[in-house]
């Protein structure tokens, strides 16, 4: 069984995704975190160091290699994954069981207000810039996030709650 989370930064993909593989016994991988063991860097010093169109096409070419050459795991993906080099048509034509971990725009600043220093994209931003900044991501990237196979709403649910939701999905 494959198990790919998508959404916002901010979402809780990893959090999820680390308590579900525990809960089904399922290796978790976390793109961002296989991408910095790939590339000895972190992904912040990836952005800085290399730039973003680097990073996405690394990304792109990390998931197809995860995507080909594994089985039987949960993925946690980046917030952009799916909105870059085509990675949504790769995701869909993988016949995996994807989730959209939706969220609204207070959840994620209340989530993000807490560990922007750990990501580059709103590191600099004051609340009210990061209000505007995801409002404007959330548009144009929902369209992306809603072609996965599963949405489910996180807002106010604990992880327990949220993991419920998906193996009852998977059933």
């Amino acid at each position: 069984m494959e198990i790919l989370l998508i959404g916002y930064m901010g979402s809780g993909k990893s959090t999820v995704g680390n308590y579900i593989s525990k809960e089904i016994n399922l290796e978790f991988i976390d793109l961002d975190k296989y991408i910095e063991e790939k590339e000895g860097l972190s992904i912040k010093e990836i952005f800085s160091a290399k730039g973003e169109i680097y990073f996405r096409l690394q990304e792109a070419a990390y998931l197809k290699e995860i995507l080909e050459s594994k089985s039987d795991y949960v993925l946690s993906l980046g917030g952009g994954t799916p909105c870059y080099a085509n990675n949504i048509k790769t995701i869909i034509e993988s016949n995996i069981e994807s989730f959209y971990l939706k969220a609204t725009i207070p959840t994620l600043i209340k989530r993000l207000e807490k560990e922007k220093e750990s990501r580059p994209l709103i590191a600099d931003l004051e609340e009210h810039q990061m209000v505007e900044y995801i409002g404007k991501h959330l548009f144009e990237r929902a369209p992306f996030y809603e072609q996965s196979k599963f949405k489910i709403s996180i807002d106010n649910k604990t992880t327990k709650e949220i993991c419920s939701e998906i193996t009852t999905q998977l059933h």
